[in-house]
This record gives structure tokens, sequence and C-alpha cells, in this order.
């Protein structure tokens, strides 16, 4: 069963993953203490039971609330791994935000939560790998130029959407 091809999420051919990349995901969230490890693409189509398992996993850890993740987001993952020559699991840091989560965390933390995030549109992740420097993973993403690449070394994690291609952060 599918969600639907790469076309249908506005991915390109250019954009679209090598054949022979395994489409194999494994996640650890560092608020829930949950794992995952799953398949979410076969070829050129996503796996929708494996879409829905990411998204629940990936939900808002203070509000229990579901969003829906841009799959482009695995791709991105799962090329950053290839680069890096890896199969070490990703730890979550933060996934999708619903809107009165964001707010309150923008208000309360000093800044560093943008009004309009993509995290409340399901378009960005918060990831560290342990194991790999971060600047590493960061230069990875950097590579891929596939979306926004945020570094945030003092709070050992690197930012990743599906936005305009961008980066910030020391």
């Amino acid at each position: 069963m599918v969600a639907g091809s790469l076309m249908s999420f506005g991915i390109g051919a250019k954009a679209a993953v090598r054949p022979s990349t395994p489409y194999f995901l494994s996640l650890d969230h560092t608020h829930t203490l949950e794992r995952i490890g799953l398949q979410y693409r076969l070829g050129d189509d996503y796996l929708k039971p494996a879409l829905g398992r990411l998204n629940r996993f990936l939900r808002d850890h203070y509000s229990g609330t579901v969003g829906i993740i841009d799959p482009r987001l695995y791709d991105i993952l799962t090329d950053m791994k290839s680069l890096l020559r890896t199969d070490l699991a990703y730890h979550i840091i933060s996934g999708y935000r619903d809107p009165n989560t964001n707010e309150r965390l923008r208000t309360t933390r000093g800044g560093g939560v943008a009004k309009t995030s993509l995290h409340m549109q399901g378009r960005a992740l918060d990831v560290r790998m342990p194991g790999v420097p971060l600047d590493e993973l960061r230069d990875a993403a950097l590579e891929l130029k596939a979306g926004g690449v945020g570094y945030y070394s003092r709070e050992r994690f690197v930012h990743i959407d599906t936005g305009r291609v961008r980066s910030w952060g020391s």
C-alpha cells in the first residue's frame, strides 16, 4: 500500500534518491524515549502504513498532537546517512509542533523558536546522531541543498527542513 509517488509530493527526478538506496530509518526520540525502525519507501512509492507510524512517532511531544510530516524529510535523513556512510540511528529532538506549543516555546525560550516555524507544518526536524560529530551532520545536510539547515552547536542538534535552501547557526 502506498501513500503516493514522488511526483505527487512535488519531488522531481533530480531530487529523487538513488534507486539503490535502502529507504529505511532508525529513530530514537529523546523526549518520549520511543524508538522506531522501518522502511518508509519502496522505489518511488512512500509506504502509507510507515508514514502513519512516523507521523505518530514525530508527534508534538508536549501536547500529543499528531501532524502530517513531509516525507521528503525522510529522504533528506536517508541521503545524509548515505553521505556519512553510517547506519546509526538519528536522535529526534523535535518533530511536529502544534501552533499552541510553538507559541508557548517562542514566548518562554528567549528566542530561537520562529513564529511561523516549519515544525508546525510538519516540514522540519531537529536531530543529532550520537557517534557522528555535529558539524559533520550539518555538512551532510548542507551538501544536499534540499532545504533549510540550522546548526545549534550549544544545544547539540541540527535543524533540517523542506523549505527554501538556506542555513544559519554557528
